[in-house]
């Protein structure tokens, strides 16, 4: 049986000094779970403009399901990337724009209800409208994966805790731990501590930590696994997070063992931040 996903979040341009390319890391998600063989529905706003038609157009170009994306007065989403001297991104995200606005309709709730998980982000929780649409999807969902991917100014601890006390599985960095670890009063000093702090606050099951370079940890059922990710000359990191997930979610529902779930997101992760861009080409000759 085909596995099913259903992603909900930003669809929009990233802004290169060269151009621009199709992103957003829900739509990086959900369009990696589909190169992996997972019948993935993602659910979005585009503007009426011509911004919103070349992303559609984008998305048919790679075969990928477009009738969840929803069209509104609001403009298409476009994100200023700026790369340092480490090729890290960094983003300046305009608002309002029309994925702010996404509307609960009886065919997302049908979707969701029929996938076997659903993927959420905080980003996409900043405008009280499409939050609204993402708590009512949460409650028809099976099994719930919380993106938390942090972009400042767009997020309050009220609102994160909400998304946290519904997750199953959380997929967080180190910068966002250390902001959890703040807010929350968290006393552990390791990430292990730290992971074990927010599994048992939350009742989370399953947290995947990134470290960049220095690979991940997976903390399910209280026992830690560790990857030492693989090294590669990074052209830029935009959606190599998204990959990674993507990754670990389809690695996870195919039935793999969860050291080898995380072996296969690390590849991938690895091999998107060595290519420029959030959606290269790749089949599964990137798992060897």
């Amino acid at each position: 049986m085909t596995k099913k996903v259903v992603a909900i979040g930003e669809i929009l341009w990233d802004v290169f000094p060269e151009g621009k390319k199709a992103g957003g890391s829900s739509m990086n998600v959900a369009l990696n779970l589909h190169k992996q063989g997972i019948k993935s529905q993602f659910i979005s706003a585009i503007g009426d403009d011509e911004n919103g038609k070349e992303l559609l157009t984008f998305l048919s170009s790679n075969h990928f399901p477009i009738h969840l994306i929803q069209t509104n007065n609001l403009p298409t989403s476009t994100v200023e990337v700026q790369l340092d001297a480490q090729h890290q991104a960094t983003y300046t995200i305009v608002a309002p724009v029309a994925w702010d606005a996404i509307q609960l309709t009886e065919e997302n709730v049908a979707a969701v209800k029929n996938a076997d998980a659903f993927v959420y982000c905080s980003l996409t929780c900043r405008n009280e409208n499409s939050r609204n649409t993402i708590l009512s999807l949460l409650k028809e969902a099976k099994l719930k994966v919380f993106d938390i991917n942090l972009r400042p100014p767009f997020y309050t601890i009220e609102t994160l805790k909400v998304l946290l006390s519904v997750a199953d599985i959380l997929k967080v960095n180190e910068h966002e731990l250390l902001y959890l670890k703040n807010e929350l009063a968290f006393t552990g000093n390791t990430d292990e501590q730290l992971l074990k702090q927010l599994s048992n606050t939350f009742n989370i099951n399953m947290i995947c930590l990134t470290v960049g370079e220095k690979g991940a940890y997976v903390l399910q059922e209280n026992k830690l696994y560790q990857h030492k990710g693989y090294r590669v000359e990074v052209a830029d990191t935009v959606g190599a997070g998204d990959s990674f997930l993507a990754t670990f979610i389809a690695s996870y529902l195919k039935g793999y063992p969860i050291d080898t779930v995380l072996d296969r997101a690390c590849k991938v992760g690895s091999f998107v931040a060595s290519q420029a861009g959030a959606n290269p080409d790749y089949g599964e000759e990137v798992f060897h």
